[in-house]
């Protein structure tokens, strides 16, 4: 006990760095939406929106840094954690007016804008909640009210802000209303509560794990009265919360074992899924398969739904669809193979026919020597045996100003006049076209 007291007490106490009479003091103000903040808020979401529409994350970062959207959400845990049933009406009226500021311009943004996107893979991204979802919000959650409680205040709860992810969801919304999209809003305002509730339950976990004082009311009949509404009040965020955090778990495990269900198909002779869709509307969860094979003898059926119940799927939860090619779906993923193969194809086709002119350009340089030592014996019967040799010429000053170089070495070059080595020369430059041409007689 020595030990601990001596070295990891004063590592792990908070006492002495909180301020938690400052902290629910600060919460407080940054709960109300209006003046300055609601300016900012609808600012900070069309920049949020402009980011989701041209898939750039960097703009979605800045958004969120802008955003004031912590304060409510934060300011319900602070009313839940200290009892508070006036705080707690305050933050989620502000936390409401939020919300539908937020939808407002999102959704105006995306009727206006005339930025369209074929896949907008940000968008869709806000759209299906997964685990990580939960722990970022939960985790993040106590990380802002501990910086929030501390005395000197760095920038834990930008980075906060980003990581939750609070602005995206609500952007989202908008898109689905602009597209009449139900999937996209519904799926990005259940993110948007899943990370809401989260955030709150981590604060009203860490005001009561810190110490903040509890709400003083008028009498113990009051208190208590008060105490049992916000009890049923956390009670009915607590448990649809864990049901849903349930939920996505299981999804998610569904979906991974989806995934090395379908790599494990595709090892299996003749039997290519070229598609897969998974469907959680029902329950238990469903995988739809398309194949390209129409023509499923019952040992590769057996095989299949043995790779299966490998990953925990059942029979029931599996549907095939073999030659489905005619389909609406199966008609798109083939028309990107196609696609995607003729942008291959194409590819290849031009690096061949680089590689072409590179080698014609190379075999127009080629010097046919036996036909050029044959025309110098014509012209020179002296001379019976010479050396041809490519090279470059590189300045030891200047490495960079090299130069192609042809050297022509002349073995018999004593029977050879001057001015028939000067000559020789002039006429090894014209009929190799080049004047680096050197003459070298021994």
């Amino acid at each position: 006990m020595g030990i601990i007291n001596k070295y990891l007490r004063p590592r792990v106490g908070l006492a002495e760095e909180l301020d938690v009479v400052g902290a629910a003091a600060n919460i407080k103000k940054n709960i109300s939406f209006t003046g300055t903040n609601l300016y900012i808020l609808a600012f900070a979401i069309i920049i949020a929106s402009v980011g989701l529409n041209v898939n750039s994350i960097p703009v979605i970062i800045g958004a969120m840094l802008i955003s004031p959207l912590m304060g409510p959400i934060i300011g319900v845990g602070l009313s839940l954690g200290t009892n508070n049933l006036r705080l707690l009406r305050f933050s989620l009226r502000n936390l409401g007016v939020m919300v539908l500021i937020s939808i407002a311009a999102s959704t105006l943004y995306f009727l206006l804008t005339p930025l369209k996107l074929e896949n907008p893979t940000e968008l869709l991204a806000r759209t299906n909640p997964t685990i990580y979802d939960v722990l970022i919000a939960f985790f993040g959650g106590f990380a802002g009210i501990v910086e929030t409680s501390r005395k000197e205040r760095g920038t834990v709860l930008s980075g906060v802000a980003i990581a939750t992810a609070l602005m995206p969801p609500l952007c989202t919304i908008g898109y689905g209303l602009s597209q009449l999209n139900m999937h996209y809003a519904l799926g990005a305002l259940y993110l948007f509560f899943i990370n809401s509730v989260f955030i709150s339950l981590a604060t009203f976990i860490g005001v009561k794990f810190l110490g903040f004082e509890n709400a003083v009311y008028a009498n113990e009949a009051q208190r208590k009265r008060i105490a049992r509404t916000v009890a049923i009040v956390i009670t009915i965020i607590i448990i649809p919360s864990v049901i849903s955090a349930i939920n996505i778990v299981r999804q998610n495990n569904f979906e991974r074992n989806v995934a090395t269900f379908v790599r494990n198909m595709n090892r299996v002779e003749n039997n290519l899924v070229y598609d897969y869709r998974v469907n959680h509307e029902n329950n238990p969860s469903v995988v739809e398969l398309f194949l390209t094979n129409d023509n499923l003898s019952e040992n590769e059926l057996s095989t299949a739904y043995a790779l299966a119940e490998e990953q925990g799927i059942k029979r029931s939860q599996i549907v095939m669809n073999a030659n489905t090619l005619g389909g609406g779906r199966s008609n798109r993923v083939m028309s990107e193979l196609y696609q995607r193969t003729e942008s291959i194809f194409h590819a290849k086709d031009s690096i061949i026919d680089t590689l072409r002119s590179e080698l014609q350009q190379y075999r127009n340089a080629e010097i046919d020597y036996a036909q050029l030592a044959d025309e110098i014996r014509t012209q020179y019967p002296a001379v019976h045996d010479i050396t041809i040799a490519r090279g470059q010429q590189i300045p030891i000053s200047d490495t960079l100003a090299q130069t192609s170089r042809i050297i022509v070495l002349v073995n018999d070059a004593k029977k050879l006049s001057d001015a028939q080595k000067t000559q020789l020369e002039k006429w090894l430059r014209v009929r190799l076209k080049t004047e680096g041409v050197e003459l070298i007689s021994e």
